[in-house]
């Protein structure tokens, strides 16, 4: 899967102050795409989360009364009471007990994300944890040791249980990481770099583990690979509008202006930015209007973009909640039990995202058989030198081959809840699900756009109108050919599939969405 690594950008290494301010995804998709950062914690985020240590010790130590996952069991087992020396071994044992995810690797900018995101909810200063436990995941990133984590095994209810485990075993010299290229036991790690385990003090495991951040990071990641996705679909687009000879009446703003959905308006605004200056859009043109896929590229895009948006608040508010349980609050001497960590809220943002990104990759593959069909003087399937020579005939089966499973995709995992803990969470939001489907579907709509924009560099080389097309579009053609090339015989045809790919998941497209 492409998107298991990022690309990295040029520059001076970044520093960034966790609990500061509120998290923004530009932001992350810095500190993402950076090559080093160096992560510290605010002197306001350390006191804040010393008083409420401060509170919390001393609440436990002069009330009678059971405090949920403080002095008590966890889930359906609220009701054992704890003694007071088995407190920091309940919230251990809690950790490995809860260490079930299974399945693929998460990947490790969704575990980078992870991290970032339950250290900076901590840093709020409701959770209850030691200012240690926060500066060892700072330690984590600033060293990058990345836990080992896996896709599977989280309801998306009482948090992230399962896989938020995995990521802190870790904190406690258990499990593994990922560390200089190769996965290890961590307690060796933790040796190499003078690292000692934490020795987890009451409500901290529950701290740890309760929180939605292994969907919200799923779900951020998308967010960032999908506005990335969403400029290269529509330069694509553009280019694929030119070498079909289609034309830029769709764009004009007066149609949008009488239906002005934002997304709609950016959209055609941003289409007819790069169709600027094109001496073919002056040609004159035999049809009075295109087939949909390109005439209403404003319409579908722009239909996506406002999805983006939509779930891009949604995960804004989440990033920059706290969503563990109970609740600590030294201010008002209160320890509330509620329901935080349950994640509807963004579950079904998620599965929005995924049916409002599988569009793109649909409508994608629609004007990719339209410039294989033989029409406008463009030969069958593209074919330079027709006879042995199949030339684009299969990499639509395989975009359409895609665009199919994306739609396997577009399940609303939301819309399921199964019963756990004995009775006790009873409805489960299934964020999880909603949210870890998104990164295969991601990766398929860049292939998809990669095959798209395979098939328009070689209809308008065969038309011989690459230089004809607006300076955006030269460019972007241009720096392809540098990595694709024009195929006048038959060749392996998987490693150009990949080599687009990497294309359009790495260059910055000019596109102003």
């Amino acid at each position: 899967m492409i998107l298991q690594t990022t690309p990295k950008t040029d520059g001076k290494p970044m520093k960034f102050v966790i609990g500061k301010e509120d998290l923004t995804l530009d932001v992350l998709e810095k500190l993402l795409y950076s090559e080093k950062v160096e992560y510290t914690l605010s002197p306001a985020a350390r006191k804040r989360i010393d008083k409420c240590r401060n509170y919390l010790d001393e609440k436990v130590k002069r009330t009678k009364e059971p405090l949920y996952g403080i002095t008590t069991g966890f889930g359906s087992l609220y009701k054992v009471s704890i003694p007071q020396e088995d407190l920091s071994r309940l919230q251990a044992n809690l950790v490995k007990s809860h260490s079930c995810s299974h399945g693929e690797l998460v990947p490790l900018p969704v575990v980078k994300l992870m991290l970032i995101l339950k250290a900076h909810a901590l840093s709020l200063g409701f959770s209850g944890v030691q200012v240690l436990t926060v500066e060892r995941i700072i330690d984590f990133l600033n060293k990058e040791i990345y836990p080992v984590v896996f896709d599977k095994g989280s309801l998306g209810a009482s948090g992230d249980l399962a896989p938020l485990a995995n990521l802190f075993l870790p904190l406690i010299g258990e499990g593994e990481v990922h560390y200089k290229g190769q996965r290890r036991p961590a307690r060796e790690v933790l040796k190499e770099e003078g690292l000692e385990p934490v020795t987890l003090m009451s409500k901290e495991g529950l701290a740890l583990l309760n929180g939605t951040q292994f969907m919200s990071s799923h779900d951020v990641y998308a967010l960032i690979l999908g506005r990335r996705a969403m400029r290269a679909a529509l330069a694509i687009s553009a280019l694929s509008l030119e070498a079909f000879d289609g034309l830029e009446a769709a764009f004009m703003p007066l149609l949008h202006e009488v239906r002005p959905h934002k997304g709609q308006q950016a959209v055609a605004q941003a289409m007819r930015e790069m169709l600027q200056g094109s001496a073919l859009q002056k040609i004159k043109k035999p049809q009075v209007q295109d087939p949909y896929s390109f005439r209403c590229i404003p319409q579908v895009h722009g239909a996506t973009y406002d999805t983006w948006n939509y779930v891009a608040s949604v995960l804004l508010t989440e990033i920059n909640s706290v969503t563990d349980n109970p609740m600590v609050f030294p201010d008002d001497d209160l320890i509330v039990s509620g329901g935080n960590f349950h994640g509807q809220p963004i579950a079904l943002p998620a599965d929005f995202l995924a049916i409002a990104l599988a569009e793109l990759g649909n409508i994608s593959e629609r004007r990719t058989a339209q410039l294989i069909l033989g029409l406008k003087g463009l030969p069958e399937f593209l074919v330079a030198n027709p006879g042995l020579n199949s030339g684009y005939m299969i990499p639509q089966y395989a975009a359409a081959a895609m665009v199919s499973r994306n739609k396997m995709y577009c399940y609303a995992a939301s819309s399921d809840s199964i019963v756990s803990s004995n009775g006790q969470e009873d409805h489960v939001s299934m964020g999880a699900n909603a949210a870890t489907k998104l990164l295969p579907l991601i990766d398929n709509l860049y292939a998809i756009l990669g095959i798209e924009l395979m098939n328009a560099a070689q209809a308008l080389e065969l038309r011989k109108c690459e230089k004809k097309t607006s300076k955006h579009l030269q460019k972007i053609f241009k720096d392809f050919r540098q990595k694709v090339p024009f195929v006048q015989d038959d060749v392996v045809m998987y490693e150009l599939i990949d080599a687009a790919t990497a294309f359009v998941y790495t260059y910055d497209f000019p596109v102003s969405l």
